[in-house]
C-alpha cells in the first residue's frame, strides 16, 4: 500500500534552508538516489523502491556524497550535533582510566569524528597505540590535524585478530538499520521510492528471511506500531566480538535493552535526524545534508556478541560509567586558565551525567575475551546486564 509523503522544503518542516553550496551537493545527492532507485527491480505494482537501510547507507555514507563522506562540517557547535568529546577533555580522560586494568595495549576506535577522544585518551593514557578505522575521508583529514604528532595510525579494515580495546563512541546508531512496521495484520517493510524530486515511503509484506524473524520477537503486533531492527549493526558487533582474541569491546551509544526499546507506547520508533542543531524526525528531506541515526537495541548487541563467544563485562549508564571511572577525580585535579574555564567545565560534566541530559540515555556496554574479563571485573561495581 502506498503512503504518500509530502515533498517538504526544510522552511516547510520548520528548519533553516540550506545554503547555496549544500543546495548544490544536495542535489548532487538526488540525482545519485534517483539512479539508484532506477536500477532497483520493480515491486508488484510496477514501482522501483528501495529498502531503507539501503537509502540511509547512501544518504550517509555514499562515497563522496553521503553526510559522512562529503566534506560538510558535522559535529561541533558549527556542525550538526556535539558529541561527547566535543564536550569534554574528561570523556576520553575518564575512558582512559576505566581501561587502565588492561595495561599497554592496542587501542582502536571505530569512527573517530574530529579525533578529540584519541586525543585526550593519549593524553590520559601515552603509551598505548592507538589506530583508527575511519570510512570518512573527510573526517579521516580532521583527525590528521588534530592528531598531529601523536601516536596514531589509521586502518583501512579490521584486523583478523583484536587484541586490546576497540572503542566505539556513537557508531551504532549511524549503522543504516531496516524500519518495520505492523498493519493489515502483517510484518511490512518500509521501502523508499522517488516522484519527482523527493522521496516517498511505500511498505513492503514481510514474508520470510530473518528481518521478520526478528520482526516477530521484538515488535509489537499492535496495529500501526513502527520501529527499528538493525542486523547491520549486530552483524559488525559479531564481527568483532568473533576476531577479539584478549581484550574487550566498548560501545557507548544513544539506546535502550530490548523491553525498553519496543515499548507498546514508542509506536513511532526512534528514528531521528540532526540538522544545524536541530532535531526532526523526517529523514526523507536533506538527503545528505543531514545525520539519520536510530537508538541501539542493547539487548540485540549483547546477544550478538555472546553468539560470537564474547562475555557481557558491564552494561551500564553513561554517568554510572564515567562517574565510577574517576570523572570527578579528573575534574577536581584539572587546572583551569580562568573560573569562567572552571564554570564550562563544570557544565560539561553536567551534560554528561545529567539523567535530563546525557546521562542516563547513553549507555555502555563493554564484552570481552580472555584475560581481559577478569581485569576489568571492578565495572561489576555499576553493571546493569540483568536490565538486557
Amino acid at each position: 500500500m502506498a503512503t504518500p509523503h509530502p515533498a517538504l522544503h526544510p522552511t516547510e518542516a520548520g528548519l533553516p534552508p540550506p545554503s547555496p553550496v549544500a543546495a548544490e551537493h544536495g542535489a548532487r545527492v538526488l540525482a545519485h538516489l534517483r539512479a539508484q532507485i532506477a536500477q532497483a527491480p520493480a515491486t508488484g505494482n510496477a514501482e522501483q523502491t528501495i529498502s531503507f537501510a539501503d537509502f540511509m547507507q547512501q544518504v550517509l555514507y555514499a562515497p563522496g556524497l553521503g553526510y559522512y563522506a562529503a566534506g560538510a562540517t558535522k559535529l561541533g557547535g558549527a556542525g550538526d550535533f556535539v558529541t561527547a568529546p566535543e564536550l569534554s577533555p574528561l570523556f576520553g580522560a575518564t575512558l582512559a582510566d576505566a581501561f587502565a586494568p588492561l595495561g599497554d595495549c592496542v587501542v582502536i576506535e571505530l569512527g573517530a569524528g574530529t579525533g578529540k577522544l584519541a586525543r585526550d585518551f593519549l593524553a590520559a593514557a601515552p603509551s598505548q597505540t592507538y589506530r583508527i578505522l575511519e570510512v570518512s575521508a573527510d573526517l579521516r583529514e580532521r583527525q590528521r590535524q588534530t592528531l598531529s604528532g601523536l601516536p596514531v595510525t589509521w586502518l583501512d579494515a579490521l584486523p583478523e585478530r583484536i587484541d586490546g580495546l576497540v572503542l566505539a563512541n556513537e557508531v551504532l546508531d549511524a549503522v543504516p538499520c531496516e524500519v518495520v512496521r505492523f498493519a493489515d495484520d502483517h510484518y511490512q517493510q518500509a521501502r523508499v521510492t522517488m516522484i519527482d524530486d523527493h522521496f516517498e515511503w511505500r511498505w513492503q509484506p514481510l514474508l520470510d528471511g530473518a528481518l521478520l524473524a526478528a520482526a516477530k520477537h521484538r515488535v509489537p503486533p499492535v496495529e500501526g506500531y513502527q520501529s527499528e531492527i538493525n542486523l547491520e549493526a549486530e552483524a559488525l558487533v559479531a564481527t568483532l566480538a568473533s576476531r577479539l582474541g584478549d581484550g574487550a569491546l566498548c560501545f557507548i551509544d544513544y539506546g535502550f535493552p530490548r523491553r525498553e526499546y519496543y515499548l507498546a507506547e514508542r509506536r513511532s520508533g526512534t528514528l531521528a535526524c540532526h540538522y544545524q542543531q536541530r532535531v526532526h524526525f523526517d529523514p526523507l528531506i536533506l538527503a545528505g545534508l543531514q545525520d539519520v541515526t536510530a537508538h541501539v537495541d542493547f539487548t540485540a548487541m549483547a546477544e550478538a556478541a555472546v553468539d560470537a563467544g564474547a562475555s557481557v563485562i558491564c552494561y551500564a549508564t553513561q554517568a554510572q560509567f564515567l562517574l565510577h571511572g574517576g570523572l570527578l577525580n579528573r575534574l577536581q585535579g584539572a587546572q583551569f586558565a580562568s573560573e569562567a574555564a572552571h564554570a564550562n567545565a563544570l557544565n560539561a560534566v553536567q551534560k554528561l551525567v545529567s539523567p535530563a541530559e546525557m546521562g542516563e540515555l547513553f549507555k555502555v556496554l563493554v564484552v570481552g575475551k580472555g584475560e581481559a574479563v577478569e581485569r576489568l571485573a571492578s565495572l561489576a561495581a555499576v553493571d546493569q546486564c540483568f536490565r538486557l
